[in-house]
Parts: C-alpha cells; sequence; structure tokens
C-alpha cells in the first residue's frame, strides 16, 4: 500500500479556500443541510438518497467500519463538496473503488470537483485499489469532463437505471480508470506531486 494522504488540508479553487478533511461522526447535519441543497436530479447516480437522516447514519456507520472513505471540503463552516470512495472488500471485486462526487451550486465551476477527484484518487491508490468506476447521468456534461481529464473512460450505458421522485427514468453512464495505468501516466508526465 501507499502513504494515506494526511488530512485536514487547505486547498484553493478559483481563489476561494477550503478545508478538506475526512467525514467523520458529527457531520450528520451538515452532511444533510449540503445535500438539501443538491438539485434532486444530480443527486440520481447515488444508490441512496442522501437527503435522508438514515441514509446519512448508515453511511456513517459505513465509514467506521472502513466500506467508505469520504472526503468533505468546507468553507465558511458549511460543507461546499464531497468525494466518496466506496469499496467491498468480500464482493467479488475487492480490487474495485466506486468514486462518487457532489458539489454545491454555488461553487460549481471553481475546480473544486477537480481538486475532490484528485484527492479521491490518491486516496484510492493508498488503499490500493487497482480499477475506480463512476456513475453519473449523461446530462452531467462538466462532472464528464472532469473525470475525462482524469483518465475516465466511458464504459456502459445503463438505460433508464434510474427513477426519479416523479416517476421518470434516467439513464446511468459508467466510466473507469485503471489506478496503476493512469498512475504511472501520471508519475512519467510529472503530474504525480499534483495528486
Amino acid at each position: 500500500m501507499n502513504e494515506t494522504p494526511q488530512y485536514p488540508r487547505r486547498i484553493s479553487c478559483n481563489e476561494m479556500d477550503f478545508e478538506l478533511r475526512l467525514m467523520q461522526r458529527g457531520d450528520e447535519a451538515a452532511a444533510l443541510a449540503f445535500a438539501n441543497t443538491l438539485p434532486p436530479h444530480d443527486l440520481l447516480f447515488l444508490q441512496r438518497d442522501i437527503r435522508n437522516p438514515k441514509v446519512v447514519g448508515a453511511w456513517l456507520d459505513q465509514i467506521e467500519r472502513g466500506a467508505i472513505t469520504s472526503l468533505v471540503a468546507e468553507s465558511n463552516g458549511k460543507i461546499q463538496g464531497c468525494a466518496a470512495i466506496v469499496r467491498d472488500d468480500l464482493s467479488w471485486s475487492p480490487h474495485v473503488g466506486e468514486l462518487r462526487v457532489v458539489v454545491g451550486e454555488s461553487v460549481r465551476g471553481s475546480g473544486l470537483g477537480r481538486q475532490l477527484v484528485q484527492a479521491a484518487f490518491a486516496h484510492a491508490v493508498s488503499l490500493g485499489l487497482e480499477k475506480l468506476v463512476a456513475r453519473m447521468t449523461p446530462d452531467q456534461r462538466g462532472a464528464i469532463a472532469v473525470f475525462e481529464e482524469m483518465g475516465f473512460r466511458a464504459e456502459a450505458l445503463l438505460r433508464d437505471y434510474v427513477r426519479d421522485a416523479d416517476g421518470v427514468t434516467h439513464d446511468i453512464v459508467i466510466l473507469s480508470l485503471e489506478v496503476s495505468r493512469s498512475r504511472a501516466q501520471r508519475e512519467a508526465y510529472g503530474y504525480d506531486q499534483a495528486f
């Protein structure tokens, strides 16, 4: 395994400062407040509705069990973005992690999403994960662009995979990244220090 990134730490995105730290017990209210600021459509790629207090409680339980690693980016005492690496050591795919990233509307375009993806990638490397996958709706073009810039490539389109609160179905696109190949490319080009 590789060295685990150290938190908390300060990051700057487009002249905005954030504290990046691991999510922990006690963050329930802040996580719910953040989730409730997000448009419902932005949450469709998640397998559970993080606006539900029981879901946030289960999320924190999984963090404590080591099944999820979550990073939060805070500014002015509020969560502005979050990244999670979800893995299941008892599955047929213990070498695969799912990367989930959400960024508040007020800070989109600042580069925070990119910083969260990069930080989560570094954490995935430290966990020894070999492959990362990410899900999103095809209309989330900005998010797809950020993941593609990081080396993720489209692998699948699942038609009518999720249903919103109004009963309308939506497609989900799955992107993936081979961690070791991506890491070797970053090191070859001298980008490894940035992550």
